[in-house]
């Protein structure tokens, strides 16, 4: 033992927390979608505390032109895929209407495959019009998680809210702007890594990943 004290013994207890933090507040028919794999664990014990329904939203790179680990935006899964362009970087490189279509469409198959691996034949879940919660396991630098509202925000739901258990404030800041509201249960100083502050922050496997969202679905 190294006498450190953690905000959180594994994600379950992260989410049992911040559901109890999400309970005070009165949602009508929330939608609870998690950023796989670590916000899963999370996601679930709020989608169970609220009694709300549960989906997972995925989030692909789109890599450039010969490049493919240098991004030049995101493609966001939902009920209407949407893509969201690093517009700094894309005039940059300049990629033509066709290439960022056919990466567009080489990540939502990627992203079909993901989706039946957890969740068999199952369709996302319609955003339009509801309270959308989303979840992860916490925020380092938050690139992952503005895509993630931003292709959200397009979906047209009446509210978003990011909801995680630790994250820089640097990042919350950043971030405001993108959703409606943000519920974070700890913002340490200085931050780190996100898995610091979890005694048990093992990754989230595929079979973890797919118990819960069956049970979630009983």
């Amino acid at each position: 033992m190294d006498g450190r004290e953690f905000s959180f013994e594994n994600r379950r207890d992260a989410g049992r927390k911040l559901a109890g933090e999400l309970s005070r507040r009165d949602f009508d028919n929330p939608l609870i979608l998690a950023l796989p794999r670590g916000g899963v664990p999370v996601a679930y014990e709020v989608a169970k505390a609220l009694g709300a329904e549960m989906d997972l939203l995925f989030v692909k790179k789109l890599g450039a032109p010969g490049w493919p680990e240098y991004g030049i935006g995101a493609v966001v899964d939902g009920d209407s895929p949407q893509i969201v362009l690093t517009e700094e970087i894309v005039r940059q490189l300049k990629p033509g209407p066709e290439y960022v279509e056919a990466e567009m469409q080489r990540q939502l198959k990627e992203i079909a495959r993901r989706r039946a691996t957890y969740l068999g034949n199952s369709q996302p879940i319609e955003m339009e019009g509801r309270t959308v919660i989303i979840v992860d396991d916490g925020i380092a630098t938050g690139g992952t998680v503005r895509a993630a509202l931003k292709g959200v925000r397009k979906n047209k739901p009446r509210k978003i809210i990011l909801a995680v258990p630790v994250a820089p404030s640097s990042a919350l800041e950043e971030l405001r702007d993108e959703c409606d509201e943000i519920v974070c249960l700890s913002t340490p100083t200085p931050f780190g890594a996100v898995g610091s502050f979890y005694r048990d922050f093992d990754q989230t496997s595929d079979g973890e990943v797919v118990s819960l969202m069956a049970d979630k679905q009983l």
